[in-house]
């Protein structure tokens, strides 16, 4: 960024200021009417699907809850009937003396439902809803705190609501609006389940407004809704962790949704559509305060964004300093904005993180907001319970601060702020090119330089093509279903269109990009961009292309003379995919092509159903005819495709069961493929490790063939030179591969920092007959000097194969894009001991994110399995 921003002062004089009167000693008594759990986790039969499949291989319930969540379930819509209070009596759970919140005398998992029920008894302003349940079982908990509303107030405020998002051009001149919409603020904690103090900064904040007796206070709640997630991670709140029960980062997930605690974030997102947001996490000393440094994301209407952003920083930063906590007496050093005070390395980029996916949203002032003294990982185990708690209560100061400054920001700006949502929406209904950010566009931001400009063009439409033109109508209905999921509106043809000089079939899926949440479609559809050149670092992430990734055979259409001409209907939920030729009563064997997850899984049933399943020489499925009535159950499940063939195949692949080494990520995405997984690391080699097992042996992370000690590394070899396969992937598999002497392959390892969608060349056959050609790395590899009898099944493009995302090259000059263009990304042989080997050089299960990938990876397992 060049200089340091200088501070703008005028704007935060009274940012900052408190909100609520003394407390009184008592509450008023208030209604204490009792709700049901408004708890609507999606089901349906692919949920009963999963849950089946789990139990009938013998999986755990928690690995049938990891069967469900994989399927990627909408999160349950929240209330819209009935006035506030929404009350809700919340069931007990039993006292957990080990919850990790309790040494830092912060408040236990346990004790949330009875203090949120007694605080729903304080009067009439606290409403609890349940939004779904964590990973691990747990309920998550959503207050509401506003000025009672009858049942047809609050149906005012959601036609409100709903005419700001479906027709903002009319909204900007509703006078009702104007006088009576109460702005909609939220309220994140806890996501990091080991950055506590969040939730009780929240709880205090509750119980405040519940309490209030001043008439600020009721003309706040009169003007405002205030939505607050308690805790949204429970299951690391409990266990100090940062990840949820799957062990999952929840702050990475958004652009996948892949959990159910961040599908239900989204769904309050959707719902609620805050115009102001906050996420708290810890810990930054300095306290660190959104907006962020460059590159900022291309999609969002950045001038409305940065405006309330960075005004409601300096109130924050404002509010905290007011504190009066210092470096010399407590440890606190004065809070940083990233956009003012750094250059690089804390960027709003991708949309992963929970503040810059509620921007698209609607949320016009959205904040990571990073308390400051450390109380986790070393620094829980190692200081004196006195220091840690103190550390807490200082932590639990600075977010209720935060807390309070924003809503003072909306109350005192709630004109502006509803006004600039619904701007937000209203460029993207009309298809209006978006404004650059200068100190012109954005008065009162000082500093904004040309690399704060991140702008993209638009294109008219996105065509999900049905019939010949779809790769895989499985893949194009999760996309489909992930754009509705996400609140994009998708149209479905009724009958054959033209469009952009192409013919499309009746059935084929449209997204006019002239609609108010355009900035998600093209967050999820385009392919992105090679930000390579414009930072040095980033913080996470850089290219995500669900267009590319997902499977799909997708068309941007980017100019549209007269506008979209087709019949169509809006849609809320992609059609049935699912069919088997000639049905349960035809003749002939069926292909299952495994080009897509849905399709291991349905393989792998048949599998573990005993069925005789050959393999093709492109690596698909040919299913015995005696086979049709299970193949048209598992259609419907999965929507998947068996398709009449007269191959006959060779060899019987079986129910394969992997000892995997391996992240959660890929943990979750083999066992949303169905196949039985076995976690295993150095540690449980060493400890002794039936081999018979398992098929196959998955590496890319924590198992080193050197740390096996003679025993474990004997049991080990004995099942190579059994003919038991290895799938390696990244650093770890690559140094597994060298050090247990398997295939003649030199790794060669890019920049480790570099991550993105790149194209790639597939040779076919077993592993990547039928592949996409894009795939996803994350510090890349490629590999050279192919010994006798290996073989590349596929290669990074040629010239510079990066399409969107951040590689650069080493210091060095080596390591970049250009240097792997054409050498191989996927290898595959047989090793001296006669095991099947498979090295990967990208990263197909990432996140669970990549899904038109997985199958690369599934195939290799099978290919591999003894």
């Amino acid at each position: 960024m060049g200089i340091p921003r200088p501070v703008l002062l005028t704007t935060a004089v009274t940012a900052g200021a408190l909100l609520l009167a003394p407390l009184p000693a008592t509450a008023a008594p208030g209604r204490d009417a009792q709700g049901s759990h408004p708890v609507r986790e999606s089901g349906g039969p692919a949920s009963v699907a999963a849950i089946e499949t789990a139990t009938a291989t013998g999986k755990s319930s928690a690995a049938a809850l990891t069967a469900l969540t994989a399927l990627g379930t909408p999160g349950p819509a929240l209330r819209k009937d009935g006035g506030y209070p929404r009350r809700t009596v919340l069931d007990t759970t039993p006292e957990n003396p080990a919850d990790k919140a309790i040494k830092l005398g912060l408040a236990p998992y346990h004790s949330l439902a009875p203090r949120l029920n007694a605080l729903q008894k304080q009067g009439d302003r606290v409403s609890v809803e349940v939004t779904g349940r964590s990973a691990g079982g747990h309920e998550l908990y959503l207050v509401t705190v506003t000025a009672p509303e009858s049942a047809h107030e609050a149906r005012e405020q959601e036609r409100m609501r709903e005419l700001i998002e479906d027709s903002p051009a009319s909204a900007a001149k509703d006078r009702r609006i104007k006088s009576a919409y109460k702005t909609p603020v939220f309220i994140n904690n806890n996501i990091h389940g080991n950055e506590w103090e969040g939730t009780d900064a929240a709880l205090k904040l509750i119980e405040e407004l519940a309490k209030a007796k001043d008439g600020r206070t009721r003309d706040l709640l009169a003007k405002n809704r205030i939505y607050l997630n308690v805790t949204a991670n429970p299951d690391g709140r409990i266990a100090g962790t940062r990840a949820n029960g799957n062990n999952f980062d929840l702050n990475r997930d958004f652009i996948t949704g892949s959990q159910p605690e961040t599908r239900a974030m989204r769904q309050i997102a959707i719902d609620k559509q805050p115009a102001v947001m906050l996420d708290l996490h810890g810990y930054v000393n300095g306290t660190l305060i959104e907006p962020t440094t460059p590159p900022h994301g291309e999609n969002y209407e950045y001038d409305l964004f940065l405006k309330n952003t960075y005004a409601n920083a300096l109130g924050m930063e404002k509010a905290v300093n007011d504190l009066g906590y210092t470096s010399a007496k407590d440890g606190v050093e004065p809070p940083v904005i990233p956009f003012r005070d750094q250059q690089e390395g804390w960027d709003d980029w991708p949309p992963i993180f929970t503040p810059q996916y509620m921007a698209f949203q609607g949320a016009v002032a959205s904040h990571t907001v990073e308390i400051p003294m450390r109380v986790n990982n070393a620094s829980y185990d190692s200081l004196p319970v006195e220091e840690l708690r103190r550390r807490s209560a200082i932590n639990t100061d600075i977010a209720g601060a935060a807390m309070r400054a924003t809503l003072d920001y909306a109350y005192r700006n709630r004109t502006s702020v509803i006004a600039d949502q619904i701007e937000t929406f209203r460029r993207g209904a009309a298809g209006e090119a978006q404004r650059p950010v200068s100190e012109q566009t954005v008065p009162g931001v000082p500093g904004i330089g040309p690399e704060d400009v991140y702008t993209t063009e638009f294109p008219r439409a996105y065509v999900i093509p049905a019939g010949e033109g779809q790769r895989s109508a499985t893949a194009a209905a999760r996309l489909v279903d992930h754009l509705i999921a996400n609140d994009v509106r998708v149209e479905r043809a009724s009958a054959g269109f033209r469009l952009a000089g192409r013919s499309y079939p009746a059935g084929s899926y449209v997204v006019d990009m002239h609609q108010s949440k355009r900035g998600i479609a093209n967050v999820i559809l385009s392919e992105g961009r090679d930000i390579s050149a414009d930072v040095s670092t980033m913080y996470d992430i850089s290219g995500w292309s669900l267009g590319l990734l997902w499977g799909a055979s997708v068309d941007k259409v980017q100019n549209v003379s007269g506008g979209l001409r087709l019949h169509s209907r809006t849609v809320h939920a992609a059609a049935p995919t699912g069919s088997v030729a000639g049905g349960s009563r035809g003749h002939g064997d069926l292909r299952l092509r495994l080009d897509d997850p849905k399709e291991l899984t349905a393989l792998n049933s048949l599998l573990a159903q005993g069925v005789n399943v050959r393999r093709a020489a492109d690596g698909s499925a040919i299913v015995p005819s005696s086979a049709r009535r299970q193949a048209v159950v598992l259609a419907d499940r999965y929507g998947v495709v068996f398709a009449a063939t007269k191959e006959k195949g060779s060899g019987s692949p079986h129910r394969t069961r992997v000892a995997a080494a391996v992240t959660p990520g890929e943990l979750f995405g083999l066992r949303e493929m169905g196949f039985e997984v076995v976690p295993v690391s150095t540690a449980v080699l060493n400890a002794g490790f039936d081999w018979s097992a398992a098929d196959v042996l998955y590496v890319s992370s924590g198992l080193s063939y050197t740390g096996l000690d003679a025993a474990a590394r004997e049991a080990l070899n004995g099942f190579l030179a059994g003919g038991g396969g290895v799938v390696g992937l990244g650093s770890a598999g690559a140094s597994f591969n060298t050090a247990a002497g398997l295939l003649t392959a030199r790794a060669v390892a890019g920049n480790g920092d570099a991550n993105g969608v790149v194209r790639v060349a597939n040779a076919g056959g077993p592993i990547t007959g039928g592949a996409l050609a894009h795939t996803f790395v994350y510090s890349p590899r490629w590999f050279t000097d192919l010994g006798p009898g290996v073989r590349a099944d596929q290669s990074y493009g040629t010239g510079n194969p990066l399409v969107s995302g951040h590689w650069r090259a080493n210091g060095s000059g080596t390591g970049g894009p250009t240097d792997a263009a054409g050498k191989a990304s996927i290898v595959s042989g047989t090793s001296a001991q006669g095991a099947p080997v498979v090295l990967f050089g990208t990263e197909p299960l990432f996140r669970d994110h990549p899904k038109g990938v997985f199958a690369q990876l599934g195939r290799a397992l099978l290919a591999s399995a003894k």
